[in-house]
């Protein structure tokens, strides 16, 4: 596997996505833009894009929080202040991230490794948030996919969403951080729009099941669960052949 790094830059300010892939492939794959974490660009993260890559995808993973985030120690107190500086800030979403994909779209175009008619939005937690905020704005994601979504903004507070393909959402029916009635909103959103949409809830999950780092504690919001992820993994698949 590759880990190609990439740098961008959104006023003033320097950004480092990467691009991950299996070299041993030589014909272009669909390409995953992928939102990651709170944690940026890390170890873990790293490990979650060569899960989804495998020899099928090009995922070209982002950066919102710029060069050398995700190599910090961080306290989960860190953590939230330098999220919640983000995940209000629409307009920063989409112009950071719709760098991101612009850049690294065009690194992995000039290196021969993707399909750009084939494009899917996937995030994790808080990047689900933030992929759904490109989504809506009418970046051409055939689908988007998020895991264990955090939304940074109530559904329908940006205007009409302009989703222009299918939408998967992969949650834990106890997760306390967006819980039922915020997923019930989301899917009221996507049907007033006609967006072909499917929310898969895994029984009794909370938050994070798809993080090894999770911090599980009895009864708290977090708690990875590998059987969960991997299908979680498998349903993605699934739904990006159907889907392309």
């Amino acid at each position: 596997m590759v880990e190609k790094l990439v740098r961008y830059e959104v006023d003033g300010q320097q950004y480092e996505g990467a691009l991950v892939y299996d070299d041993s492939v030589k014909t272009k794959r669909p390409a995953l833009f992928m939102q990651p974490d709170w944690s940026g660009l890390c170890e873990h993260t790293f490990e979650q894009a060569r899960d989804i890559a495998g020899k099928d995808y090009v995922v070209l993973m982002a950066d919102m929080f710029g060069i050398g985030y995700g190599a910090k120690p961080k306290t989960h107190d860190d953590l939230m202040k330098s999220s919640r500086s983000v995940r209000g800030n629409v307009p920063f979403i989409k112009a950071v991230g719709g760098k991101a994909l612009e850049v690294l779209s065009a690194e992995a175009d000039k290196l021969g490794l993707i399909d750009r008619a084939k494009l899917v939005g996937v995030g994790y937690c808080i990047g689900g948030g933030f992929v759904l905020e490109q989504a809506r704005a009418g970046t051409d994601f055939k689908a988007t996919i998020v895991f264990h979504v955090t939304a940074p903004n109530p559904v329908g507070q940006q205007g009409t969403p302009n989703i222009k393909g299918r939408v998967l959402a992969v949650h834990g029916a106890a997760d306390p951080v967006t819980p039922k009635p915020q997923m019930d909103a989301f899917e009221a959103e996507l049907t007033e729009n006609k967006v072909d949409w499917e929310v898969v809830m895994f029984g009794h999950a909370v938050h994070s099941f798809c993080d090894p780092t999770a911090q599980t504690t009895p009864g708290g919001p977090q708690r990875f669960e590998p059987k969960l992820r991997d299908k979680a993994y498998a349903r993605m698949r699934e739904f990006i052949s159907d889907t392309l």
